[in-house]
């Protein structure tokens, strides 16, 4: 029997989200039993009654702690009732329930075990700023520099995980988990897929995680900036020090340079000082990238035998 869960991250959304739930309960080809999830993330509205006035599960927490806090509980949950696939859909009607068919073939048909979805196929979707537009173009491109994958849509919250990149995954945001989660997933060599999907932008509606754009992308750009050194080190911490040992050669060659043309190193003797530091902080920035290599490498041989016995768990539950 395969066991779908669509989960909804929620905050608020009492206006929309059982007529959301509701356009979701359609029958999937290859799916056996449907559960509809809501992670009711500190509410103060009636989304809970219209949850549960919709047939879904609901797990509320009893203060708002972000999607990042809400992925985890949905995860924590499907793994304890063994489900198969979990999908996280917008319960804000941004997205088309339609679109779940095509976001779970990958999986069923064992082609992927973690699906994105994409929303930027035909360019810049109707109604999206352009501000958001452009940002979420300049996140798509430093992702794909990370992980050295072409990533269309880093952000979009509509995906499909199967059991196996659910028990993979070892998540630390709690902000957002759109960036970690491909980061994480395919550093552990997880197949993966990106399908085109559709979306609905209305007027006046604010995004809940990115309601305020500086906000947001000081808060994103901090998620980004550890996964790149997590997953990233030697590259992270060697570019560094290569940026710090080209500014002291050149600031100790320029010194170097006027001694010998002219015979002395004053008045630029603090520079040549300068430069002397820089060139042995960039030394101290390449032990560390070593280091942090090295501990990386040790990272995940300890994910791996975690994934080992969650899956041990799950399979005895």
């Amino acid at each position: 029997m395969t066991h779908l869960i669509i989960y909804f991250p929620a905050f608020n959304e009492d206006m929309t989200i059982f007529d959301v739930i509701n356009s979701t309960k359609i029958t999937f080809e290859g799916i056996d039993k449907l559960t509809h999830l809501v992670i009711d993330d500190g509410s103060i509205d009636n989304t809970v009654a219209q949850s549960l006035a919709a047939n879904a599960q609901v797990i509320s927490h009893k203060q708002n702690k972000g999607v990042g806090e809400a992925f985890q509980t949905a995860i924590n949950y499907a793994l304890k009732v063994n489900a198969d696939v979990l999908v996280s859909f917008d319960a804000d009607g941004q997205f088309y329930a339609s679109d779940i068919e095509k976001i779970i073939k990958p999986i069923l048909t064992k082609k992927a075990e973690f699906v994105l979805g994409c929303r930027f196929l035909d360019g810049k979707p109707d109604k999206m700023s352009t501000i958001k537009y452009n940002g979420n173009l300049v996140v798509n491109s430093i992702i794909s520099k990370i992980c050295k994958f072409k990533i269309k849509d880093a952000s979009c919250g509509f995906r499909a995980y199967s059991k196996t990149a659910l028990l993979n995954l070892n998540l630390h945001g709690s902000f957002t988990y759109t960036h970690e989660t491909i980061l994480d997933l395919i550093d552990k060599g997880v197949d993966f897929e990106q399908i085109p999907i559709s979306v609905r932008y209305f007027e006046g509606r604010k995004s809940r995680v990115a309601s305020n754009l500086y906000q947001y992308g000081i808060k994103t750009s901090r998620i980004i900036f550890k996964c790149f050194k997590d997953y990233a080190p030697f590259y992270f911490f060697g570019r560094l020090a290569l940026a710090v040992l080209a500014l002291g050669l050149l600031m100790g060659g320029f010194v170097l340079w006027h001694w010998i043309s002219s015979g002395f190193i004053s008045p630029y003797k603090s520079i040549g000082i300068i430069g002397l530091v820089l060139v042995g902080m960039s030394l101290m920035l390449f032990t560390i990238a070593l280091i942090a290599d090295m501990l990386g490498r040790l990272r995940k041989n300890q994910e791996r035998i975690l994934y080992q016995l969650k899956k041990q768990s799950s399979d005895t539950d």
